[in-house]
């Protein structure tokens, strides 16, 4: 019972805290990416957001890049927070840009990702993560 209730840190568990962490959300992300990586390489016409002006297909690269490959780097644990602060951007823009006039509820699946990136982008990716072998002296 005593452990249930202690407020000291157990780093191993930490870092398999983490581990689940950056998988899980890696995994619920690709779930929004690979449907936009399959309309950017589709045969259909690109029918997506273009807030910047640099063109829809542009735009969708963009986020295909973000979507797909970042959460394939945080999964793995190679350049998380690097990885992490763009998905962070990401889904700030979203949240506040692309959803803004939406209703809480549409947008906040945006805002919970971006809490866990901005979490990420404080703690990295810890021990059991590619950062952790390539970096480590």
């Amino acid at each position: 019972m005593n452990k249930t209730y202690t407020t000291s840190l157990h780093l191993p568990a930490v870092d398999y805290g983490l581990l689940f962490l950056r998988i899980a959300i890696a995994a619920l992300m690709l779930s929004h990416g690979i449907p936009k990586l399959i309309m950017l390489f589709g045969s259909q016409e690109i029918s997506f957001a273009d807030p910047f002006g640099i063109g829809q297909t542009a735009t969708l690269t963009l986020v295909v890049f973000a979507e797909v490959i970042c959460s394939l780097l945080i999964a793995f644990g190679l350049a998380t927070r690097l990885a992490a602060f763009i998905l962070l951007f990401t889904m700030a823009f979203a949240f506040f840009v692309i959803h803004a006039e939406d209703p809480f509820q549409t947008k906040e699946l945006a805002l919970i990702y971006l809490v866990v990136y901005i979490f990420i982008v404080i703690v990295g990716s810890g021990k059991y993560a590619l950062d952790h072998y390539f970096l480590k002296k």
